[in-house]
């Protein structure tokens, strides 16, 4: 009988403190997502500011424009041919940042998407530039608290519609 009850009251005392553990361990996991939330928009809003401050420097010949880059980073343009290092595409780009304004590019719109361990991130943006409608597509890593340009793809958008003609157009080259 006494077995009985011992057992009843451990039961009842387990489940009760089963019970303030699941209580506790969701709490904190709400804590813990409510941070992480917070830490992620924190890192968008970096991101965009640098990619739009990025894209400001070029339209106003501003060569730190270049700081923004990786030291190993690579810059692909629209051209098959433009595959670049950085210093191939300082090469290439210095010039036209030295008469005042290199290109101007403005956002319509991007996504940015942060990796796991949030120390790399990339971003697909659509924009507005004297080609026409472009896609521009980032990697960073973020570096002694920067973000920094790992990769960069530069392609002009065709609709689906034009395809064809655009087709017909390079096959003249």
């Amino acid at each position: 009988m006494m077995l009985g009850f011992v057992i009843k009251y451990f039961w009842k005392l387990k489940s009760a403190l089963s019970l303030v553990v699941l209580i506790v361990f969701g709490i904190v996991n709400s804590w813990t997502a409510i941070g992480q939330t917070s830490n992620e928009d924190s890192a968008i809003q970096e991101i965009n500011s640098m990619l739009n401050e990025w894209h400001g420097l070029a339209a106003v010949g501003d060569s730190t424009f270049f700081d923004r880059f990786d030291n190993e980073s690579f810059y692909l343009g629209t051209d098959a041919k433009e595959i670049w290092t950085l210093q191939e595409f300082k090469d290439f780009a210095l010039p036209y940042f030295k008469r005042g304004s290199a290109w101007s590019f403005k956002t319509k719109s991007r996504n940015v998407y942060l990796g796991t361990y949030g120390n790399y991130a990339w971003s697909d943006e659509v924009l507005d530039t004297w080609m026409g409608l472009c896609r521009g597509t980032c990697v960073m890593e973020k570096k002694e608290k920067h973000w920094v340009i790992k990769h960069y793809s530069l392609t002009v958008l065709v609709s689906n519609k034009l395809i064809k003609d655009y087709v017909k157009l390079l096959d003249q080259n």
